[in-house]
């Protein structure tokens, strides 16, 4: 039996087992005959029978370490409190080696000021506390020394602070590389652009990415940042014709509506984002903490800032425009020639559609309810039922805002490097 004495830390383990429940930290308050009281990392106190097995907790485990590869407890529990240890006294980040894992404070540190960029500048990993920093000076270094590409990977889970780790990482080699203000600028003024068309609110998330992206920075010899390059990938086409409960559509489109002004609102034929079936699904209309009308003056600050024409801008507000009427527009099953099919009836919907698109009214009407084959020399014209031509809508639309976004992130590559 292993001998207590008041002070020592132990773990506890779970009164139920589960998969997702593991042991605890408690320390030994006091020892009484045949049992002692111990309070635990949740500050809950405990009476426990001293003859039950228990395992001591190893002095590293106490305290927490800046490396986890030096735990003496090698255990998810260990792992897992070593990081409850450092995040309950702001201690953010921790190093595995090599790799720096982040637990979003969800609040500003005072870390990140130009006073830290210094102290981390040609600094190896370790010789200070971990930081985000000290990653992307040895990146940087890296790069350098050996005159090879170098690649930091970001991943987590919905809301564990990707988005602003890389600003972060971009801040320090902008302004280790002595680019500070150009850079930081160009990047500054992409993001609001970037999380208004690729970002929305989900159930865990006021502000998840909807896509991946790489940002590929580019060096001269002397170490100094030449351009800029974001790529993205995956981007969540489904958001847009639909949302779950309580998560939203993109951004852009709440945007749109809370700050265009009245006139433009009436050019573009638009209300209220409760009025438009792909933005009221999920019910969640408004975010706590976003200000929807001022986003929109900063979307468009930030498009004229990378050469965005003014006409670029309103093309892409009749496309967005174009989109949200798209999903009010009504279908009526009907049948033509004993076979099944779908009819507009709302052709005022579709007239604004077609106008917001620079297209035919009759051409878009043939393409959401028809289909049009080539068989040997012969074209063949079926018609759609009701459910397809919802499909079609929908396809359509997630088409369309998709190259819209492709065309957003190509338009901010070529002001970049422009």
């Amino acid at each position: 039996m292993v001998q207590f004495s008041k002070g020592d830390f132990l773990w506890l383990e779970p009164i139920t087992k589960s998969r997702l429940i593991c042991p605890i930290g408690a320390r030994i308050l006091e020892i009484k005959d045949d049992k002692f009281r111990v309070i635990d990392d949740f500050a809950q106190e405990h009476w426990l029978p001293i003859d039950r097995p228990y395992r001591m907790m190893h002095a590293t485990s106490v305290q927490g370490v800046e490396d986890m590869i030096s735990l003496g407890d090698l255990h998810e529990a260990a792992l897992l409190r070593n990081l409850f240890v450092r995040y309950s006294n702001k201690l953010i980040y921790t190093y595995v080696g090599s790799i720096l894992i982040a637990v979003n404070p969800n609040m500003p540190l005072p870390i990140y000021s130009i006073e830290q960029i210094r102290l981390y500048r040609n600094r190896r990993i370790g010789e200070l506390p971990p930081h985000i920093f000290a990653i992307a000076n040895s990146a940087y270094c890296n790069m350098k020394s050996s005159n090879r590409d170098q690649c930091i990977l970001i991943s987590g889970e919905s809301g564990s602070g990707k988005t602003e780790s890389a600003k972060l990482i971009i801040q320090f080699l902008a302004t280790v590389s002595g680019q500070h203000s150009w850079i930081e600028q160009q990047v500054l003024e992409a993001s609001p652009i970037m999380e208004a068309f690729g970002n929305a609110k989900t159930m865990r998330n006021d502000n998840s990415s909807r896509f991946g992206r790489n940002i590929n920075l580019c060096f001269t010899c002397n170490g100094a940042i030449e351009s800029v390059k974001f790529e993205h990938y995956l981007l969540e086409k489904s958001r847009v014709v639909s949302q779950a409960l309580d998560e939203r559509n993109y951004h852009i489109f709440y945007c749109l509506l809370a700050g265009l002004t009245a006139s433009e609102k009436q050019e573009l034929s638009l209300s209220n984002a409760s009025d438009f079936y792909y933005l009221n699904q999920g019910g969640a209309l408004e975010v706590e903490g976003r200000d929807d009308a001022a986003d929109l003056v900063e979307i468009r600050s930030s498009m004229k800032v990378l050469m965005f024409k003014d006409s670029e801008i309103w093309s892409i507000f009749k496309i967005l425009a174009a989109i949200l009427h798209a999903g009010n527009i009504k279908y009526i099953a009907t049948s033509i020639n004993g076979m099944e099919a779908a009819e507009i009836r709302d052709t005022v919907e579709i007239g604004r559609i077609a106008n917001l698109l620079s297209m035919d009214k009759q051409s878009l009407m043939n393409a959401l309810t028809s289909r049009s084959l080539m068989i040997g020399m012969e074209r063949v014209v079926s018609y759609l039922n009701a459910e397809q031509t919802l499909n079609v809508r929908d396809v359509f639309v997630k088409a369309i805002y998709h190259r819209l976004f492709l065309r957003i992130v190509e338009k901010i590559n070529e002001a970049m490097n422009g």
